[in-house]
């Protein structure tokens, strides 16, 4: 027998029961009923944001560094559409999100009432899936559906949009099922890869001259049996591996056959291995085009093996030879079984020889200087004061966010949290919140541009309420790098409304924010401000000045295959090489 309750009690009731502790959100009319009773418990803590899409990416770094769905509480209208951005940036980089939205009273929907919105048509092209609830007695059902759906096969957002009536109405409120399914009889994502698929992935795997092994964020999202699984595929095989910019930490950065980053920003070693591979194992990644460049030059010798628990992700940009749909840790654990109880070891000495040529080029390097920091300066700085902490690490998004990605190396999974996919610029401060909720006793330092984290500022007010000791240490060069860097190679240097005229002086920012300003302008001061920034528990603000014209190498340009990089040593001629369509490597 369920339990008589508002629905506004329901809502909260459901999330005691599939073990929330904390949401993110923004009150306003139509959702007061739910925050009646926030107010009335104690067992979930609320953290109020200063906007709505700040709660969507707080609640993202919350369930990225946690892994546990991040649940977020707005209301209708413009509380919903803010969310937005936040929505597709989870489902474009797989995070589970339960987002509570408020509508209208059921007998206006469709009125053009005030602050009324379509919000499950606007949101279901960038949800995993979505619900209007109009019957107080379906409450219950949809929302365990949602908790279940957001966190399943391919994790992604969901949103539940519940009318203010349906708040307050009464009905029967009934527990979740304890064996965790969903009331969706269609809906069950495929755990266990096919057997005869693996084998002969694994066949393949075992003949392979110039084997790699390319994974993605499917591995920490799968969990971390995933991570040590693949740690253990690698040191029984032999295989060198890559990554995605969501995939970083699934294997350690200082293990011994990592390649380093992959992509348009990768390492001049990884991206060709990738092109020159004859067989490749991609696991938990989805061939987007940042990995591949040129589809129709992408690895043209190699045999494909995919690793994906969504089957529409599969030959959906690269067609593939060996498609294994089921979730990352099943399958590796066959996978794995399968390697040991056959062949030795391939003999992989010629290909390792040609990766160390390959990794020669010292494709990461740059120019020493006494007088300005280097931004990849200022990230090996950091990464030396905080890799021996417990230390999580989020970015906005722009040069600063590949150079973190460069220069910070992670050995372990979860704590990396950036926007991959939708590349929104804002994302990392907020995130950040989310992580140090999570996390309350880390390190989580927030890597910025000086453009980016304008987008999402007002947050600071977040982290000061609720004592939220983050850092966001600003790589300051007055410009929206990365688009000045784009501007400068492919459109003749006309740096149309790059350059920041009127950036705040972040220190009095900090001071009028509450929280504590930080600024370096040498290399010579950066060690110890990176100390001060450490040692303080309150929310900081760091001002690192850095040079303003540098640019971030390797680099594929767009519309090129792998093997066509632009190198840091040969960079004084990248303008001709965007425009006049040759390769520099």
């Amino acid at each position: 027998m369920g339990k008589e309750m508002t629905g506004a009690e329901m809502v909260l009731q459901a999330m005691k029961d599939h073990g929330v502790k904390h949401i993110f959100g923004y009150p306003g009319g139509a959702a007061l009923p739910i925050y009646d009773e926030i107010f009335q418990q104690d067992d979930i803590q609320h953290i109020l944001v200063r906007h709505e899409q700040g709660a969507g990416h707080a609640a993202e770094g919350y369930a990225r560094s946690s892994g546990k769905p991040g649940v977020v509480l707005v209301t209708s209208g413009p509380g919903a559409t803010n969310m937005v951005t936040a929505l597709t940036d989870a489902m474009m980089d797989s995070i589970p999100l339960v987002c509570i939205t408020a509508q209208v009273p059921t007998h206006l929907i469709g009125s053009d009432g005030f602050q009324e919105c379509d919000t499950v048509g606007i949101t279901r092209p960038c949800t995993k899936y979505n619900w209007l609830v109009r019957d107080v007695n379906d409450l219950s059902r949809v929302l365990h559906d949602a908790f279940h759906v957001a966190t399943t096969g391919r994790p992604g957002p969901v949103v539940v949009d519940i009318p203010k009536d349906v708040q307050f109405a009464t009905g029967i409120y009934h527990t979740p099922d304890p064996a965790g399914r969903s009331s969706y009889q269609g809906y069950e994502p495929r755990m266990k890869g096919d057997e005869n698929a693996i084998a002969h992935a694994v066949e393949l795997m075992a003949h392979a001259k110039r084997p790699i092994l390319y994974t993605g964020g499917g591995v920490i999202n799968s969990g971390p049996e995933a991570s040590q699984l693949l740690r253990e595929l690698v040191a029984a095989t032999g295989f060198p591996i890559t990554s995605t910019l969501m995939g970083l930490g699934a294997y350690p950065a200082s293990g011994k056959n990592w390649l380093g980053m992959l992509g348009m920003h990768g390492t001049y070693e990884a991206n060709m291995a990738m092109h020159d591979c004859d067989v490749m194992v991609c696991i938990g990644a989805r061939f987007d085009d940042r990995i591949t460049g040129r589809t129709d030059a992408f690895s043209p010798g190699s045999k494909k093996i995919h690793v994906d628990i969504d089957p529409s992700s599969v030959n959906k940009n690269i067609r593939v030879d060996v498609p294994i749909i089921g979730d990352v840790t099943h399958v590796l654990k066959d996978m794995l079984a399968m390697w040991k109880a056959r062949a030795p070891e391939p003999d992989l000495k010629a290909w390792w020889t040609q990766i160390e040529t390959w990794k020669a080029r010292h494709s990461l390097a740059y120019r020493a200087n006494r007088d300005v920091i280097m931004p990849q300066y200022a990230i090996e700085r950091l990464y030396q004061a905080t890799k021996d902490r417990d230390t999580y690490i989020t970015t906005e998004v722009g040069q600063h966010q590949m150079w973190a990605a460069q220069f910070y190396h992670f050995d372990a999974p979860n704590r990396w949290m950036t926007s991959g996919g939708l590349g929104t610029m804002g994302y990392g401060l907020p995130a950040a919140l989310g992580v140090q909720v999570a996390h309350p006793d880390s390190l989580v330092v927030d890597i910025a541009g000086d453009a980016s984290v304008l987008m999402t500022m007002q947050e600071m007010s977040t982290a000061v309420q609720h004592n939220l000791p983050i850092k966001i240490f600003i790589l300051n060069n007055c410009y929206m790098g990365m688009v000045r860097q784009w501007q400068q190679l492919l459109h003749g240097n006309r740096l149309s409304n790059s350059y920041n005229e009127s950036l705040p002086d972040f220190v009095k920012l900090a001071e009028a924010y509450g929280c504590v300003g930080l600024r370096a302008d040498k290399p010579s001061e950066l060690d110890g401000a990176i100390e001060e920034m450490i040692a303080v528990r309150r929310p900081v603000l760091f001002d690192c000045r850095v040079a303003n014209l540098e640019n971030c190498f390797p680099m594929i340009p767009s519309g090129k295959a792998h093997n066509e990089m632009i190198l840091p040593a040969e960079s004084d001629g990248a303008e001709e090489a965007f425009a006049g369509g040759k390769a520099l490597v």
